[in-house]
């Protein structure tokens, strides 16, 4: 690993770390950093700001840290799959197919009095992003033009949503109206047995991601030399769907849509490493995600506080430039190849 890779893992995991900092003491309740390390080591602390630093604050920075990662993951994973930089599951309607079936899910449940658990929310979370996926897999078959399959996925994702937000406003119980918060991507609510079960099934998702980074690499230098290196293309491909699938509906099961950490993360790691190698841009990825997140995030809940505003909302706000300037570089390359 060179030094301008382990530069940028240095200054992302320094960035990260003040970013946590930063979201444990500021908030409604403010928490100044000697009491925090008191809250923290338990020693005289006040017991109002312990319990909003370890029931609130800490599973909700753990949440958008697991969550931002994954969704940064799944960006990169449907980039490799697709050879597209500008893919990712939100832009490709996989979260908005996501957030249907929870919606609907949730609605069910609600409505005959229940519950539904965590795992039964991300189960049909995988359904609608399976689902959503499929479509564009279809159309894949008959367009090959990617920027067409492209807006093919982002009209998939505008009529996922036009039908949540109308089963979601429609909603005569007060409890299925509150989704509204939720549909437009939220950390809050989040508790311990939440951040242990998206932990988990992230970290799986993450670890199965890096058994491919050699058939990744391989498939990066075209599908001939991966075929010649011994690589079973299809089972790559499908492992990659299925990977990118369940971390994108493991964030929107938990949190909702996040739009554009997917798409941009990528590329803002890529510029930081100036590398494109698989076993440098998997951890990459996953700690730049969690960075952006987690400070977008922080500004959701406090630049407006008491109000707190989605993080999509944020996120879009920052991110999209992001987007529009690898479009741009990826049109001008595409002039000078011509």
């Amino acid at each position: 690993m060179n030094r301008r890779i382990t530069a940028a893992f240095a200054v992302l995991v320094a960035a990260l770390i003040a970013a946590a900092f930063i979201n444990l003491i500021t908030g409604t309740v403010a928490v100044n950093a000697g009491d925090l390390f008191s809250i923290l080591f338990g020693s005289n602390a006040d017991e109002v700001a312990s319990a909003v630093v370890f029931g609130i604050r800490i599973p909700r920075i753990c949440a958008a840290v697991i969550l931002g990662g994954a969704l940064a993951l799944s960006g990169y994973m449907l980039q490799t799959f697709f050879d597209n930089p500008i893919v990712g599951p939100f832009v490709l309607g996989i979260s908005s197919g996501a957030k249907l079936t929870v919606a609907l899910a949730l609605i069910f449940y609600i409505s005959k009095g229940g519950k539904p658990g965590s795992f039964f929310l991300v189960g049909a979370a995988f359904c609608g992003a399976m689902i959503a996926m499929g479509f564009v897999l279809l159309m894949s078959l008959r367009v090959k033009n990617t920027g067409i399959l492209v807006v093919c996925g982002i009209m998939t994702g505008y009529i996922c949503s036009a039908v949540t937000d109308l089963v979601v406003t429609f909603a005569d119980d007060a409890n299925i109206a509150n989704l509204h918060n939720w549909s437009m991507g939220s950390f809050s609510g989040m508790n311990s047995a939440d951040v242990l079960i998206m932990g988990v099934i992230v970290g799986i998702c993450f670890v199965l991601a890096a058994f491919l980074v050699k058939p990744i690499g391989a498939l990066r230098l075209g599908e001939d030399y991966a075929r010649s290196s011994g690589v079973n293309i299809t089972f790559l491909r499908v492992s990659l769907i299925l990977i990118s699938s369940l971390l994108a509906a493991t964030v929107t099961a938990f949190a909702g849509p996040i739009s554009f950490v997917g798409i941009a993360v990528p590329h803002l790691f890529k510029g930081m490493a100036k590398t494109s190698s698989p076993a440098v841009m998997i951890p990459g990825c996953f700690i730049t995600g969690a960075l952006v997140t987690l400070a977008c995030d922080g500004m959701a809940r406090t630049v407006f506080a008491p109000t707190e505003v989605s993080v999509s909302s944020v996120t879009a706000v920052f991110l999209v430039p992001v987007v529009i300037a690898v479009m741009i570089r990826r049109r001008r390359s595409s002039s000078k190849t011509l």
